[in-house]
């Protein structure tokens, strides 16, 4: 049996007083492709910011990875931080820097400190995602497509447990979407556990997964035993 990685019971989150999202009841093993489907403003992104601890769980029990979200601590959100990776659809990426200082800095912050390890990390993830010998370029000499990849390769540089993907092709054309979507496939099948928001309904049929439509406060499981959505 795998290791279950995220669960939620009778999960509500508010924000600002309001009600966003009641009775969550959710279990993700380890490994496991998940889409978050439904329209803006159903609470998606709400969710996975309880995930990261930027949004505090109002009722029921919650567990990432060992960390209990309804009683964790100030100090200790940075560690959760550190076993996750985040990609968002606006990139992110530091615009001064370089490629490969992006990544060192990211490494830097959570407690690498030898050289020569930081810099055969960082040649390991830019070759994972393809993008060998792009260390050097500044994000902007960069395609949209090629900074995601970058920004995926950040989020792996840990070797994270579980990877949060908000729209990560919402900004990308359709056949660029669908590489960094076959990328993140890839990890998934090295054993991170990946939740993607995405509107692109196409991409449920061409790489399946698990998918939990969001709707009237609630969500719930749609995924057919053939890997279509009902």
């Amino acid at each position: 049996m795998s290791e279950t990685i995220i669960r939620y019971q009778d999960v509500s989150i508010r924000q600002q007083g309001l009600e966003i999202l009641e009775n969550v009841n959710l279990t993700i093993p380890k490994g496991e492709f998940i889409y978050f489907i439904g329209k803006v403003g159903s609470g998606k992104t709400s969710l996975l910011k309880t995930l990261y601890g930027e949004l505090e769980i109002h009722a029921g029990q919650a567990e990432v990875m060992e960390y209990d979200l309804t009683n964790i601590k100030q100090k200790h959100i940075p560690d959760l931080r550190r076993r996750l990776g985040i990609v968002f659809q606006d990139f992110q990426l530091l615009t001064d820097r370089t490629v490969h200082a992006n990544l060192e800095f990211v490494l830097r912050a959570t407690g690498w400190k030898n050289k020569v390890e930081i810099h055969t990390r960082i040649e390991e993830v830019l070759e994972q995602v393809g993008m060998s010998g792009k260390g050097y370029k500044m994000p902007n000499e960069l395609s949209g497509g090629e900074q995601q990849r970058i920004v995926i390769a950040r989020a792996i540089l840990n070797k994270p447990e579980l990877i949060l993907a908000d729209e990560p092709t919402g900004n990308l054309d359709v056949e660029t979407g669908h590489s960094i979507v076959k990328l993140l496939k890839e990890i998934c099948a090295q054993g991170s556990a990946i939740l993607m928001i995405t509107h692109n309904l196409n991409l449920l049929t061409e790489y399946p997964g698990k998918v939990y439509r969001f709707a009237n406060h609630h969500i719930e499981e749609v995924t057919n035993n053939n890997g279509s959505i009902e």
